[in-house]
C-alpha cells in the first residue's frame, strides 16, 4: 500500500497535540458550552474515541458532519437533567448503556457515564457498571488510538495508554492485551480489519497473533453485527488491506469462507496465482471505476465474489489447461447463500448476484458477433444494473498481456457503442412487448389468465429478436400465435 495516500499525521507528537486542540477549537463553542453545564453541576466532561482520534487525523470535518462523543462522572438521569433546555433534542435510547443523546444546532453528541464494565465472555453482551475515572473508562476501549481522550474545556490530553504514538506510527494495538480485549468482545478482531480498510493502519505483532489464535471467537457474534462491520470494511478507502487481514488470520474462514477458498483455484488463463488473488485487484479496479456517486458497496462485493464458484467447477481438461465451466451460474447461487446468511438486504443479494450471474456474459460477443437481439438481450437482463456491469467487466480484465488487455478493452468499447446505438433507435432500456396485457385480450377475446401471460411472453421474444414492430404487424403475429395454439 503506498505510504503517499495514507492518512496524514504531524511525527512530531506535540504538533500533533497542537493539531487536535486546532480541530477542537472548530466544534466550540458547542462542545464548551456543554462543559460549563457539566462544570456548574459539579461533573468531569471529557471529549473521546473516534473523536479525538479523527480530530488528531484532521477528519473531524465541517461542525454536524461527523457525531461527537463524550464521557462523563456525571450518571445518566444527571445527564439528562444537564441537558434539559440546552439541547435542541435528546434521547434515551442507550440508556441501559449509560449513553443519552442529543442534538444542539445541528450537531449530534452522545454522552456516556465512564463504564466499567465486565463480560460473561459467552456473549458480547457486558454487565453495566458505571466508573468514575476516565482512566478506568479508557482501559475498557477497544484500542489505543481510541482511548485518548481530551478534557474540556481545558482541552487537557488524556492518554494513558499511548494511544498518539500509536495513531503517529499507524498502529492499532490494545489498551489491554489482544486476548482479554477479544475475549471480552470477539467482534473487536473484525474492528480491527475494518479500521484497516479504513484508515490504512496496520495491526501490532500481539494483535494479529490473538486473532489467528482466537478466529473462532467471531462465531459468538450475531450475523447483523458481523455485516455492518463487513460492509464498513468493504466500503473503506483500503478494502484489499482488511480483507487481506481477515484471510491471513483465519477470520474469513467463519466471516467470508468462500473468499480464501479461492486460493486454491489456478484462473483458466493461468495469469494469476490464484483466484483470491485475481479477486482482489478486480475488487480495486472496480473502486478506480466507480461512478459520480462514490463508495458502491454492490460494485464493490461484486467485484470481491464474482469468482467464488471457480473452485466448486474447477475441472482439469485433457490438454492441460484448468476449466471453469458454469462458475458464474453456481457462484450466483453461492452469494445468494452467503449474504442471507449475513443478513445483507434482498434488494443487495439480488444486485450483488445478478452481476455475478452476467459477468461472464460479455465473452461470448468475441469481435462482434453478437446479433441485434443478442445485444438487446444482455441490456434487458442487466436492467439498472448494466452500468455496474460495464464497470465489473472491465474490471474483470487483469491480463499483464497488453495486447489481449487492449482487444478486450476495444470489444468492450465495440459493445457500448452498439447499446447506444440501439438505444438511439429503440427504447432499450424498458423493451416491452409491442402490446399490452389489454390489447392482448380486446384481440383474442379473452378473459384474464395464464394465456394472457404466455402470448405476452411470446410477444415479448418477438420484440427481442426482431426489435420494434408496427400495429399491424404485432396482430399479425399474435393472432398467428394464437392460431398454432389452438
Amino acid at each position: 500500500m503506498p505510504t503517499s495516500v495514507l492518512p496524514t499525521l504531524p511525527t512530531s507528537v506535540t504538533r500533533a497535540r497542537e493539531n487536535a486542540v486546532v480541530e477542537l477549537l472548530r466544534v466550540s463553542p458547542l462542545a464548551d458550552e456543554l462543559a460549563s453545564r457539566f462544570a456548574d453541576g459539579g461533573h468531569r466532561l471529557y471529549l473521546v474515541g473516534g473523536s479525538v482520534r479523527d480530530a488528531l487525523l484532521g477528519r473531524l470535518g465541517k461542525p454536524g458532519e461527523h457525531d461527537l462523543d463524550f464521557t462523563t462522572d456525571a450518571r445518566p438521569a444527571d445527564v439528562q437533567r444537564l441537558l434539559s433546555g440546552w439541547a435542541d433534542r435528546q434521547w434515551d435510547t442507550g440508556i441501559a448503556y449509560g449513553t443519552i443523546g442529543a442534538v444542539r444546532r445541528g450537531q449530534t453528541v452522545e454522552i456516556t457515564t465512564f463504564r466499567a464494565d465486565s463480560y460473561d465472555r459467552q456473549t458480547r453482551n457486558p454487565e453495566v457498571s458505571f466508573g468514575d475515572t476516565v482512566e478506568g473508562d479508557l482501559l475498557r476501549r477497544d484500542f489505543t488510538v481510541n482511548a485518548m481522550a481530551v478534557q474540556l474545556p481545558s482541552k487537557r490530553f488524556v492518554d494513558p495508554h499511548d494511544g498518539l504514538a500509536a495513531l503517529a506510527a499507524r498502529l492499532l494495538d490494545t489498551p489491554a492485551t489482544p486476548q482479554e480485549s477479544f475475549a471480552d468482545d470477539p467482534l473487536r478482531m473484525l474492528r480491527a480489519a475494518r479500521f484497516v480498510a479504513q484508515l490504512g493502519f496496520a495491526v501490532a505483532p500481539r494483535v494479529r497473533e490473538a486473532m489467528t489464535e482466537m478466529a473462532e471467537q467471531i462465531s459468538r457474534i450475531t450475523a447483523e453485527r458481523v455485516q455492518a462491520e463487513l460492509s464498513k470494511l468493504v466500503m473503506g478507502a483500503y478494502p484489499r488491506a482488511g480483507i487481506e487481514l481477515l484471510v491471513d488470520t483465519g477470520l474469513a474462514e467463519y466471516v467470508l469462507p468462500e473468499v480464501p477458498a479461492m486460493r486454491l483455484a489456478t484462473d483458466e488463463h493461468l495469469q494469476h496465482k490464484d483466484v483470491y488473488t485475481h479477486s482482489l485487484v478486480v475488487m480495486e479496479q472496480a473502486i478506480d471505476r466507480e461512478g459520480p456517486g462514490g463508495a458502491d458497496l454492490v460494485l464493490r462485493l461484486a467485484a470481491l465474489l464474482h469468482d467464488i464458484g471457480k473452485p466448486a467447477t474447477r475441472r482439469l481438461e485433457s490438454d492441460g489447461r484448468v476449466s471453469f465451466h458454469h462458475h458464474e451460474v453456481v457462484g450466483a447461487k453461492m452469494v445468494k447463500a452467503r449474504l442471507r446468511a449475513l443478513r445483507y438486504s434482498k434488494a443487495v443479494i439480488d444486485e450483488v448476484s445478478r452481476l455475478v450471474y452476467l459477468h461472464l456474459r460479455f465473452h461470448g460477443y468475441g469481435t462482434g458477433e453478437w446479433t441485434d437481439s443478442a445485444v438487446r438481450r444482455y441490456v434487458t437482463d442487466a436492467g439498472p444494473m448494466l452500468e455496474r456491469l460495464h464497470r465489473l467487466v472491465r474490471s474483470d480484465c487483469t491480463t499483464r498481456n497488453r495486447r489481449r488487455a487492449a482487444a478486450l478493452q476495444r470489444s468492450y468499447d465495440s459493445l457500448e457503442n452498439r447499446i447506444t446505438a440501439l438505444r438511439e433507435q429503440e427504447q432499450l432500456d424498458a423493451i416491452r412487448p409491442d402490446l399490452d396485457g389489454n390489447e392482448i385480450m380486446r384481440i383474442l377475446d379473452l378473459q384474464p389468465g395464464p394465456l394472457v401471460g404466455k402470448a405476452y411472453k411470446h410477444l415479448l421474444a418477438v420484440r427481442m429478436e426482431r426489435g420494434p414492430l408496427t400495429h399491424d404487424e404485432a396482430v399479425a403475429e399474435l393472432r398467428t400465435w394464437a392460431a398454432e395454439q389452438a
